[in-house]
């Protein structure tokens, strides 16, 4: 899934579960929490005062499922739905009830039978605090045998984003249509039909769905015939489904249509939409098949299914879901018009069909055996987006990005309050939160870090060995590890072929870490655990003395207490040039403290190659000053990665009081030199939450002499930008992000010509066509006026292109008048005009502007209960705006008051862990505005600004 609880009621149970179910189902519990021991000893009611047979939240292994029949009869007029289900399943233990999940389902019949005898009842209990329901049966169910449960059941479409849900559009004539989709994972199929809703619990599903002539049904097989029932109703039987997990089932009934084209390899290849937007959905078509036919030459996996649709859903939380030969999507993430979208969507819309494609193989094929090791899927399929995008589509320039990717988890993986790439969890809440920043950008990094150091023909042979291994299997941490040991040896699952490939056949060109796995001197295993069992990530520190490198290590953290990082030690694969050698030498690192020795003495080292290392590093005595110096006299001595990374590092050791402040702002000045997107854009980064810590404090003269500072910075380059789309895709979307930034800043020129072009097209009533790389920047200049405002809403209403809707909105967001940002906050919770799943965009968006950060904070405030019922309370939506409402506070005041808000709360939001992220950063900001704010006064009037 690209980029996701349920709050769980006490009401309906007796005094007797309360404490356990407060205990072991509270849906805010932040991950690493396990079972509570008194789970084995306190019984559980059912909601009818009868004892409950299970009181634990994961589901027992006494009974398996094999296959699903699954009947679906959605009513899009009542929103409502009836279903009936036969499950088959094995008994591995004897027992005398069958535990499965059901959540919101109105059971009315259940019934069982064995062989070809008759069907006994089944009496249902029901637990909605773990989600279960317990079917009693009367005779014990033996061991080894097979048997068919069979469950009918109703209930209402979901109001939310997750079950089988409502969805609507507004046509150009007005009219309100509606579908129903679905979005299981990673605990929703339970909405939609009692099941063994567990990642491991893998079965075969045929589905069966009863809709209207005017719709048309999609699932994750091929539609095999459709029976007319009478009534004007139809039932479409699909095909029978490969072996999967219930969060990977999928369904949809719709009025959708649809083009299609067969991949290289014969894969029939469907992008589907509403009827007025299907025009947009060619360069999605022709991105998957070819990525499709890029992953199975690369896994040397055919697909296993005959055909892939891709379908835009007009609301949808997350960016998209990888549901097995039915990948769903957010409108903006797969609709592409080459005249409205800009570069960066033609890129981000790639990207997000990569991922989904990716998770076919990384989370369908082989899945997580449970929640804690989701990484095995997302961190995955991450990065698998830039090793297929920059192989399918290389004038992307998708290499430049991956940096940013490690950043982001960085700056959440610097805190206390992050976690493990592989965290125990239980409840529905933690599973949620795993779908965060270390599951999927840190486990990005870290195998791209691995395969640096492998080689990358030696990574994907081992990855290869991974998947045919366990295909159709559930794994965990160590089955990856094992799969990349060794990978030179034979395997009966080869076929001869990885040999073939010519690296283990007797290949005398290896890299110098070749020694480490040829020879097993590197144990996988151990060195990745350092990596997933263990969270946050090292620093490195560096001193040179003559030819002698002194290296050490330690956790980096942000925080008040050192104490915490002193138990932490990573295996570190670390490569470096000098300045006497471009060369990439290699050390593994694996302990506190070690040596290394240089053939020669150096002028400058420089460590973490390329960023494609996950830590950080602190050059100790005059290392840093070498590498400034460096910079302001040739600063193309080192790659466009390696200066970003500088860039990122000096500030990081600033927060951690290891790099005095006037060093890290000496290394921007370079930057009046740079043309290349990722340090400009890491600049800007580094620099800009400054004066967003300032705009907070009302502490106008130093912050504007802040942004003064890098508007002069980047004025040159700016200047030289052309208002157009001309140039290469990082060249593009360079232009972008400065002509944005210079004007939204004020910057005379950009803003005069900005006005001049909204002018022009606000005259041709939103006719004339704007370079879409400029439009932003255009429509922010806009939005500051009344008039401009409410033109650009109205273009925005009448739309058919999500690029254009996406730009517009960025812009009525940036507007300086209080009362438009509060309007379009409300506006996107009422979800009419502006849907509701954008709504955690607009309120992070409103919160950056300083005219509407007070709105966005009391908004979110006002509205939590609201919010929580329809994203979710652990969702990624709901953290999204905790984080990115609060992360520019620096005042002990509003640390009380956002403290004191979510400490209230009957869910005890406090222990969320993005509120524990929440209060973290703002703490971090506090110390350093507190350390710091004289000293950037100080550097300013230095540098006589």
């Amino acid at each position: 899934m690209q980029s996701r609880l349920r709050g769980t009621s006490l009401r309906h149970h007796l005094l007797a579960a309360a404490l356990l179910v407060a205990l072991t189902a509270q849906c805010s519990a932040s991950a690493g929490q396990g079972e509570e021991s008194s789970s084995e000893t306190i019984s559980l009611l059912a909601t009818n005062g009868q004892p409950f047979p299970w009181n634990k939240m994961r589901l027992p292994s006494s009974v398996s499922p094999l296959r699903y029949d699954l009947l679906i009869h959605p009513n899009l007029t009542t929103l409502d739905f009836t279903g009936s289900v036969k499950i088959t399943v094995e008994v591995k233990e004897d027992t005398g009830f069958v535990v499965l999940h059901s959540k919101h389902l109105q059971i009315s019949k259940a019934v069982i039978q064995q062989g070809g005898g008759g069907t006994s009842p089944l009496q249902v209990l029901e637990y909605p605090a773990y989600e279960q329901v317990a079917l009693l049966s009367a005779t014990p169910l033996v061991t080894n045998r097979l048997y068919v449960i069979s469950i009918e059941y109703a209930a209402n479409l979901s109001e939310s984003f997750h079950g089988f849900y409502k969805s609507t559009y507004r046509t150009q004539e007005g009219e309100v249509r509606v579908l129903a989709s679905t979005q299981f994972e990673p605990t929703a199929a339970r909405l939609a039909f009692p099941c063994f809703d567990e990642p491991a619990f893998k079965a075969n599903f045929s589905i069966k769905i009863r809709r209207e002539a005017k719709h048309i049904a999609l699932s994750n097989m091929p539609l095999v015939k459709s029976e007319a029932l009478g009534g004007g109703l139809l039932e479409d039987h699909f095909d029978m489904s490969v072996k999967m997990s219930t969060y990977l089932v999928a369904f949809i009934v719709s009025d959708f249509v649809s083009v299609s084209k067969m991949s290289d390899n014969g894969v029939k290849i469907s992008v589907y939409a509403v009827p007025e937007k299907i025009d947009q959905a060619h360069f999605a078509l022709e991105a998957a098949a070819k990525l499709l036919d890029f992953y199975e030459d690369y896994f040397k996996i055919p697909y296993p299914l005959p055909k892939q649709d891709l379908a835009a859903i007009p609301d949808f939380q997350s960016g998209a879901m990888e549901n097995w030969g039915l990948t769903t999507y957010r409108e903006s993430a797969l609709l592409f018009n080459p005249k409205t979208s800009s570069a960066s969507e033609k890129l981000g819309i790639t990207m997000i069909i990569a991922h989904e494609l990716a998770h076919q193989w990384f989370g369908n094929l082989v899945t997580m055996e449970w929640w804690n090791d989701l990484w095995l899927n997302e961190g995955f399929a991450k990065f698998m987006e830039y090793v297929s995008v920059n192989i399918t589509n290389p004038e992307l320039q998708v290499e430049d990005y991956f940096l940013g990717q490690c950043f982001n988890a960085m700056e959440v993986d610097a805190l206390s309050s992050s976690h493990p790439i592989s965290t125990p969890v239980q409840n529905p809440a933690q599973i949620q939160e795993m779908f965060d920043d270390v599951s999927y950008e840190k486990g990005a990094c870290i195998l791209n870090m691995l395969r640096d150091f492998l080689t990358a023909d030696a990574f994907k042979i081992g990855i290869i060995r991974y998947l045919r291994r366990y295909s159709y299997e559930n794994t965990r941490n160590e089955h990856l590890w094992e799969s990349l040991t060794n990978i030179c040896q034979s395997d009966d699952l080869d076929e001869g072929r990885l040999q073939g490939d010519g690296f283990c056949a007797g290949n005398q060109q290896l890299s110098a870490t070749a020694k480490w796995y040829m020879h097993d001197e590197l144990d996988v295993k151990t060195m990745m655990n350092t990596w997933t069992l263990q969270q946050g990530f090292p620093l490195i520190s560096v001193s040179v003395r003559g030819r002698e490198v002194r290296l050490s290590q330690e956790r980096y953290l942000k925080g008040s207490d050192p104490s915490q990082s002193s138990q932490y030690l990573w295996h570190v694969p670390l490569t470096y040039i000098t300045s006497n050698s471009n060369t990439v030498h290699r050390f593994l690192l694996k302990t506190k403290n070690d040596v290394l020795f240089l053939p020669e003495e150096v002028e400058w080292i420089k460590f973490n190659v390329g960023m494609n290392g996950y830590y950080i590093v602190h050059y100790e005595g005059e290392g840093w000053d070498a590498l400034i110096n460096l910079l302001q006299k040739n600063h193309t001595a080192l790659s466009s990665n390696d200066r970003a990374s500088l860039l990122n590092n000096a500030f990081q050791l600033v927060s951690i009081r290891k790099l005095p402040l006037d060093k890290a702002l000496d290394l921007t000045l370079y930057l009046k030199h740079e043309t290349e997107i990722m340090p400009v854009t890491q600049g800007l980064s580094e620099l800009i939450p400054l004066y967003k810590l300032m705009e907070k404090r009302d502490m106008s003269d130093v912050e504007n002499k802040m942004k003064g500072y890098i508007v002069q910075l980047f004025r040159e380059l700016i200047d030289r930008q052309t208002w157009s789309d001309e140039g290469s895709v990082s060249q593009r979307m360079l232009r972008s992000y400065l002509l944005m930034f210079a004007c939204v800043r004020g910057y005379q020129p950009c803003v005069d010509k900005a006005e001049r072009l909204f002018q022009e097209w606000k005259e041709s009533n939103g006719n004339l066509s704007l370079p879409s790389d400029v439009v932003l920047a255009v429509y922010s200049v806009g939005a500051q006026t009344p008039e401009g405002w409410d033109f650009l809403f109205e273009q925005y209403r009448r739309s058919l292109f999500s690029a254009v809707k996406s730009q517009i909105k960025s812009a009525l967001t940036i507007s300086r008048m209080p009362h438009k940002l509060q309007w379009i906050m409300e506006q996107s919770l009422q979800g009419d005009t502006l849907k509701t799943q954008d709504l955690p965009y607009v309120v992070v968006h409103v919160s950056k502007n300083p005219a509407g950060h007070k709105h966005a904070w009391e908004f979110l405030k006002t509205n939590w209960h609201t919010l929580v019922k329809k994203f979710d309370l652990g969702s990624r939506s709901i953290a999204h705006m905790v984080t990115g409402v609060t992360n520019q506070y620096s005042t002990w005041e509003m640390l009380e008051e956002v403290r004191g808000f979510f400490e209230a709360l009957e869910e005890s939001g406090s222990q969320l862990r993005c509120v524990q992220q929440a209060v973290e950063s703002i703490e971090e900001n506090i110390r350093w505005m507190d350390k710091n704010l004289d000293k950037v006064k100080g550097w300013l009037q230095r540098n006589h600004l």
